[in-house]
């Protein structure tokens, strides 16, 4: 049991790895950690969804703290609903891209402040572990509601002038497939903006039958390019499985990697907020931080993961951040992620050019990146050590991991959080120099 908590959720296979009776005491474990009423609950459609939320609400429940269930619903809407709801925290019942044989809890604190392994999930472990609390004597109660209507409006007060456009949506049978569809309805109602949306895979099925909802993994999005191309749409956009990240093709069909997206949005929010501070993971390009600045913001770099990355939103204060994952985080949504606002923001820029998407983007494909590559090494730390002296004539950063920064090419190495992995990111002026330098690092990594 102890494998499935991890260093921002707790994930594992059901029922080997995390059952119902696991559930219930993960329930009053978070209650004893929170410690006051109420708890929003929200689950995405996997078919182990009701029985988890079951058992975790009584164990909630049991401890005397009340429970606001809002049903089906993403992950982003949890975000919202802690804060509409004044909650004192908020649990996800996801496992997120993760098969269908999966399942999880994601947990926030109040105003959806997020809730990391050193932050909570190490607390929670312990009292599982215990498996000893100090239950009310009066219980607390599970209250149902709705908040998807205002979830949609709000949603929807993201959205500029937006012209006629063909897009296609793969929401891999998660829950995107129930938000896009409310979305756009509402959207042409209230703003008579019509958007021709070619979907795929709507139907709601934690089975995934179709493919992995992963839009990290390029082999998931060939459908979505395969129909971009074949219907000439603009754009092509793919969600996971419960709906906090997006991945983008552009109308050639071509791959738009998130660091070029974060940069995009960087580009939409810098027309009406100059000189904001903006933020990006540490494996970025960057043709980022040169946008940006060249726009007149101010580029941070922050650490990976989405619990230091809301953590640093809050203290730089920082209008919008961008992680490599396909996260995008934004302050003005509570400083929490939105696959969905993302997009928003995205058809935002492009319905205000005059442009095709690939035009868009094209002049920040000037750089040539590896792609992160893992490799299994003895002792990661030794080997981080060794790296650094090797390359000590660089500019050395260690905001997460080693980072090493020369005129014409840079890499980041960093350590797995649960495995002896060291994970490469390397980028360079030429393609050329990009693959010398990739093969002489991963010569001494895996040496």
């Amino acid at each position: 049991m102890a494998g499935i908590f991890k260093a921002y959720d707790i994930r594992g296979l059901y029922p080997q790895e995390l059952d119902c009776d696991t559930a219930y005491k993960i329930g009053c474990a978070y209650a004893q950690f929170i410690g006051k009423s109420p708890i929003v609950v929200g689950q995405d459609m996997r078919d182990t969804g009701d029985e988890l939320a079951e058992a975790l609400i009584k164990g909630i429940n049991d401890m005397g703290l009340d429970v606001f269930y809002v049903g089906v619903v993403e992950t982003p809407a949890i975000n919202y609903s802690v804060n509409i709801l004044k909650a004192a925290g908020g649990v996800m019942i996801t496992a997120s891209h993760n098969p269908a044989g999966y399942n999880g809890f994601k947990f926030c604190k109040e105003e959806a402040k997020p809730v990391s392994y050193e932050t909570g999930i190490n607390a929670v472990e312990k009292l599982v572990g215990e498996n000893s609390f100090n239950k009310a004597e009066k219980k607390g109660s599970c209250l149902k509601k709705d908040i998807y209507e205002s979830y949609i409006d709000y949603l929807i007060s993201y959205v500029k002038n937006w012209k006629n456009m063909k897009v296609v949506i793969d929401a891999g049978n998660g829950m995107a497939g129930k938000t896009i569809p409310l979305f756009f309805e509402k959207l042409k109602k209230s703003k008579n903006i019509n958007v021709e949306i070619i979907p795929l895979y709507f139907e709601l099925d934690g089975n995934f039958p179709n493919h992995e909802a992963n839009p990290s993994k390029e082999d998931t999005l060939e459908d979505l390019i395969k129909k971009v191309k074949e219907t000439g749409a603009d754009i092509g956009v793919a969600f996971d499985g419960d709906a906090d990240r997006s991945g983008y093709v552009d109308e050639t069909g071509r791959i738009v990697s998130s660091d070029y997206i974060s940069t995009l949005i960087s580009m939409e929010y810098l027309k009406t907020n100059p000189g904001s501070t903006i933020l990006y993971d540490i494996r970025s390009t960057q043709a980022f931080r040169e946008t940006v600045e060249k726009l007149g913001g101010i580029a941070k770099k922050t650490r990976v993961g989405h619990a230091y990355i809301k953590e640093a939103l809050r203290k730089e204060n920082a209008i919008f951040a961008g992680e490599l994952s396909g996260h995008y985080y934004f302050r003005d949504n509570f400083y929490t992620d939105s696959g969905i606002i993302a997009m928003i923001q995205i058809f935002n820029l492009f319905c205000g050019e005059n442009k095709k998407f690939s035009e868009i983007v094209n002049p920040l494909r000037k750089y040539f990146a590896s792609g992160e590559i893992n490799s299994k090494v003895s002792d990661p730390d030794k080997k981080i050590k060794e790296v650094e002296k090797i390359y000590s004539n660089g500019n050395i950063e260690k905001i997460d991991g080693l980072s090493i920064e020369f005129d014409t090419w840079w890499f980041n190495i960093r350590k797995s959080n649960t495995e002896p992995i060291l994970r490469l990111n390397l980028e360079a002026d030429t393609k050329e120099e990009m693959e010398k330098h990739k093969n002489t690092l991963l010569g001494i990594i895996r040496g």
